[in-house]
């Protein structure tokens, strides 16, 4: 969670920075690195560039064996963009995967492809999802017949939505501590005395520095998007008023081009903006 937590600080105020510099356990330092950063941009000729606020390499031991993953980490704030949040997280996993082309596997060589996940946490999610945890990833169905695929040759991509809640509602512990963090109305003091006595998290003064810094960075957030819904509220004032203007002055059987003229003067329009207007109501 520091790791994470880090990068993301460094990600908004410093540019690129190194995840794998970062000690995952506190006070130690990564002789031997187990979280190996990768760069947060994947550029295509043909499908664009997507940056990503986190990516990075996770090396995990399963069975006596090391397992890679790749993994992408979205600290996401408004839980409706404009299109499906989980459409967006399911297309960042096919490009994680497409982009392993020459890098994890060459030429037909698919079986080297690496597992990969892309973690969304958001923290303005409607009252139905709040508190909740929710994976979707690629399941085998038999339609006819019973056959067994091996799973780690089909289960490659996952996408998981974290969404958070108030402080206290919920038992899951990576939602506890989330809600902790990224809490607007605890305290830093307040934030590492819950952390060292509810999770056990020994204090040092790098982790301190730290929760305080979230605290700046979740109120940050909060500000944000207080200021993003006034400027919405003044635009959709600004937009009912226009029209109500240019509703009165037809009625008033007033020509086109002087209602034109007043909707500008009145509300400092430009003319091409005017004429949008005055053709969405027409």
């Amino acid at each position: 969670m520091t790791v994470m937590w880090k990068r993301l600080r460094k990600n908004n105020i410093e540019g690129t920075p190194q995840v794998g510099e970062v000690a995952v356990a506190a006070d130690k330092t990564n002789r031997v690195s187990m979280i190996q950063g990768v760069g947060n941009e994947d550029t295509s000729l043909t499908e664009g560039t997507v940056t990503y606020d986190i990516r990075f390499l996770a090396t995990a031991p399963v069975s006596g064996e090391l397992i890679r993953l790749i993994i992408n980490i979205e600290a996401q704030n408004d839980f409706y963009p404009g299109y499906p949040l989980i459409k967006r997280g399911i297309y960042y996993c096919s490009r994680m995967i497409s982009s392993q082309y020459g890098t994890e596997f060459t030429n037909s060589h698919y079986e080297n492809i690496k597992k990969v996940y892309s973690i969304w946490i958001c923290m303005n999610p409607p009252k139905s999802r709040e508190n909740s945890i929710t994976r979707y990833y690629i399941a085998e169905e038999n339609l006819a017949g019973s056959v067994k695929e091996r799973k780690a040759d089909y289960d490659l991509m996952a996408a998981v939505m974290i969404c958070l809640g108030k402080e206290g509602d919920s038992d899951t512990d990576l939602l506890k501590l989330l809600n902790v963090l990224l809490s607007t109305e605890t305290g830093s003091q307040d934030k590492c005395q819950i952390l060292e006595e509810d999770f056990h998290i020994r204090m040092t003064l790098a982790l301190e520095s730290e929760v305080s810094l979230m605290c700046n960075l979740s109120k940050g957030v909060e500000e944000k998007g207080i200021q993003k819904g006034i400027q919405e509220g003044i635009q959709k004032g600004i937009d009912k008023g226009i029209t109500a203007m240019i509703l009165t002055l037809k009625e008033l059987q007033i020509s086109s081009d002087v209602i034109l003229k007043q909707i500008c003067e009145k509300f400092g329009l430009t003319e091409e903006t005017a004429e949008t207007y005055l053709k969405e109501i027409s």
